[in-house]
């Protein structure tokens, strides 16, 4: 060998080992390298150990793929190396390019938005609203009656097998004490073998009882409900709340994720319907040419999956819905039609598309079993009505977002609750001490905020009872018709905008972090600036919580790195951006990211949709080019996979994770520090005095305009159910089969602020 090629080879050597000794994420490919090698194997899907087998050296081979993953390329580069962190007030706020279609006065829009979003006259009940489960620094820290059992288990094969047994209190209803967390109990909190008990229920946020929606009473906060008898949230046969199966995450912030909910079911494109996007071919809302001709269109807003994120809530019988409710339904609580019909309530959107009534009253239970595990197919539609809906969490319920369109119309906005006449948004309107806003009905509301096009007009869109829709003049008093108003038809696109527009506002970028960032060097003390190179380095916190953001799974993340990419390092397998199995619990706790859509049954990873070749028709746009390219046949990391949430005020937001599962960020550190509970992550050495410090750095991470509730954050009185008079062995019943409901007063405060909210079982 020459004099040349010996030189060069030396000095690659040497600057390889400085580059993954002293750079960052050198020592973070390094490091994950070694401890996957060192447990001799690759952790794939379904938690299978795909052995490496080799003739050469433990050491050859690690230096063969360090080799490799450096002279990949800028793909592999740009995937390791985190951009530069910079204050939040760097960053813009997500919009839709074409807003301005469909808005008129964008600060109308954000206080019909805010009067949505906190009013309890949504809800089914009459008593509950979005922000019922989002009031605490965006998210929700009550405590009893808040636990949920395993219900999106799956078998290993992917067929539903929901657990419905409470580990924890043994029944609903309990009151949640400090002990009973983690959830996965270890007698060293540093080593993952040492597991005292192992519980899969999840901490989440009581909404509705168990009822099937009658109808609307026009001028009535509550609907005509039927209660139902609940298999599983009831105590001694009384129906309490029921809980949902996923943690609820903070709607602060939330403008900046490029998809929406745990397992990204919420899309960036925005259909006016329903959370979907693309992925609803069916999806339409109607447009006024002039007021007297109508037209069907289809609508595509970017950056906007807070609005499709908005329309599950208020149409799931977990959170704020009798199950059969539509948008239309709920605008009718507000006006004047009569709605007594049930076929003209189906998922149909297209006058061309009816061939599916035959599934008229199975259909819409398969579609709620199919959101949760993506398994329609493996589903008989012979399985007994009654197994379903025990086995069933109806995570969006079985209807259009027409009827709560028509609830809405004439009720007071905030008709039940008093609004601070100091009020960032709608203190000018504020009737304070009398509760609700003056003058305004959600008609003038709507048509203050939204283009006339989509509200005005002389006609009105019928619906008769095998779903086909006609625009008339006139209601035909028909038992077997449904007339809606232009307004009331287009009330999820207006529902959803305006949350949107809203939540919006609620940007938390004034932490010390922020300022720190700024260039206010005594923003955060010694100890959390210590934390923040721990964070970004010891830690490997970095490789989800990246850019100013603080998760992969922003819309600049998405923008710079694309929708897919390929892991940095391992079998460098697909993945969908800002998603990741950190394991929390085993993937057939949750599938997560590895479910399909209720629409089609479509897979809900972009990475599994590009391998289907359905990329562009779903998402609507070309699928990223991967190195190497995306290869049909090869597994995808997305069972088990979600979302990775930005991290500011998470000192404000426990229980933490998807699950629930941990109540303190000390146990969030512990659970890191061990790599995880089930066996995904690396272990990270931290000393006791390294914890502490990561701790008091995610600590620097709050906002006191959130901590203290100042505008925008401030907001109007609200009563959240607070699980029911008694424990999980006895209830109290009102008379209809319900228990009795205990109420939590939230009070209203104005743009000043009041006291510090008080954490999770503080």
């Amino acid at each position: 060998m020459g004099i040349i090629p010996i030189i060069s080879l030396v000095i690659f050597i040497t600057g390889l080992s400085i580059y993954l000794l002293l750079a960052s994420r050198g020592r973070f490919l390094l490091k994950s390298l070694v401890t996957k090698i060192k447990h001799q194997g690759w952790k794939f899907r379904n938690n299978k150990i795909n052995y490496l087998r080799s003739r050469f050296s433990k050491t050859i081979t690690i230096a063969a793929i360090i080799l490799a993953a450096v002279i990949a390329g800028n793909t592999v580069s740009a995937q390791v190396t985190p951009p530069p962190l910079t204050s939040l007030k760097s960053v813009s706020v997500p919009e839709p390019n074409n807003l301005g279609d469909f808005v008129k006065d964008k600060v109308a829009a954000i206080k019909l938005g805010k009067t949505f979003f906190w009013d309890m006259q949504v809800g089914s009940d009459g008593q509950t609203s979005c922000a019922s489960c989002h009031f605490h620094a965006g998210a929700d820290n009550r405590s009893k009656n808040q636990i949920s059992p395993g219900l999106l288990r799956i078998n290993a094969n992917g067929t539903v097998n929901p657990d419905t047994v409470f580990d924890i209190g043994g029944a609903p209803n309990y009151q949640l004490k400090p002990g009973d967390f983690p959830f996965h109990k270890l007698s060293n909190p540093n080593d993952p073998k040492t597991v005292i008990s192992d519980r899969n229920d999840v901490t989440s946020s009581q909404g509705a009882f168990n009822a099937k929606f009658v109808d609307v009473i026009p001028g009535s906060a509550a609907d005509k409900v039927k209660t139902e008898p609940d298999p599983v949230f009831n105590v001694g046969g009384t129906n309490v709340r029921r809980v949902q199966a996923r943690n609820t995450p903070t709607v602060i912030n939330s403008v900046f994720n490029f998809r929406n909910f745990w397992d990204g079911r919420a899309q960036n494109i925005f259909n006016g319907v329903n959370p979907f996007g693309l992925r609803d071919p069916n999806a339409s809302v109607v447009k006024a040419e002039n007021p007297n001709q109508l037209k069907f269109v289809k609508v595509s807003l970017n950056n906007s999956s807070l609005a499709s994120q908005a329309l599950g809530p208020p149409l799931s019988s977990f959170e704020l819905s009798a199950d059969g409710r539509t948008f239309l339904e709920i605008g009718d609580k507000f006006g004047r039609i009569d709605n007594k019909k049930s076929l003209s309530k189906l998922p149909l959107d297209n006058l061309d598309n009816l061939d599916n009534l035959a599934d008229t009253l199975v259909g819409p239970i398969l579609n709620s079993v199919q959101e949760l595990t993506g398994n329609l197919a493996q589903i008989n539609s012979s399985t007994s009505l009654s197994t379903l809906l025990q086995n069933v969490l109806s995570l969006r319920g079985t209807k259009l977002p027409r009827v709560l369109g028509q609830k809405l119309s004439t009720l007071r906005p905030l008709g039940k609750q008093v609004v601070h006449p100091q009020d960032s948004v709608l203190g000018a309107d504020s009737r304070y001490p009398q509760p609700g806003l003056k003058e305004k009905s959600y008609d003038e509301l709507i048509k203050d905020a939204f283009k006339p096009e989509w509200w005005k007009s002389n006609r009105l869109i019928q619906v008769d009872a095998e779903g086909k829709r006609t625009f008339v003049n006139n209601a035909d008093n028909s038992s077997q018709t449904d007339e809606y108003t232009l307004l009331e038809y287009n009330f999820s696109l207006f529902f959803g905008l305006a949350i949107q527009l809203y939540e919006s506002t609620l940007i938390a970028n004034d932490t010390p972090f922020d300022r720190f960032l700024a260039g206010n060097t005594t923003a955060l003390t010694p100890q959390q600036q210590q934390g923040k190179q721990l964070f970004q380095g010891k830690a490997l916190c970095i490789g989800c919580h990246v850019g100013s953001e603080l998760t992969a799974a922003s819309v600049s993340s998405v923008a710079k790195d694309g929708r897919i990419k390929r892991a940095p390092f391992g079998a460098r397998s697909p993945e969908d951006n800002g998603f990741f199995n950190i394991g929390v619990r085993p993937v057939t706790d949750d599938p997560g990211l590895g479910g399909n859509d209720p629409v089609q049954n479509n897979p809900l990873s972009e990475a599994r949709l590009a391998q289907l070749g359905k990329f562009q028709l779903l998402l609507g746009e070309n699928p990223p080019v991967l190195n190497p390219p995306l290869n049909s046949s090869e597994t995808v990391t997305a069972n088990g996979a979600f979302k990775a949430p930005g991290l500011r005020n998470v000192e404000l937001t426990a229980p933490y994770f998807h699950n629930g599962g941990q109540a303190t960020l000390e146990q969030v550190v512990d659970f890191y520090n061990r790599g995880g509970d089930f066996g995904v992550l690396p272990p990270l050495n931290l000393s006791p005095e390294e914890k502490q410090q990561l701790v008091a750095f995610l600590k620097g991470l709050t906002d006191d305009r959130v901590r203290y509730e100042k505008a925008p954050f401030d907001h109007p009185q609200l009563f959240v159910p607070n699980g029911h008079p008694g424990n999980q062995t006895f209830v109290t019943d009102d008379g209809t089969g319900k228990a009795t409901d205990s109420f939590l007063e939230i009070p209203a405060v104005g743009r000043n602020g009041g006291n510090a909210i008080r954490n999770f079982l503080k």
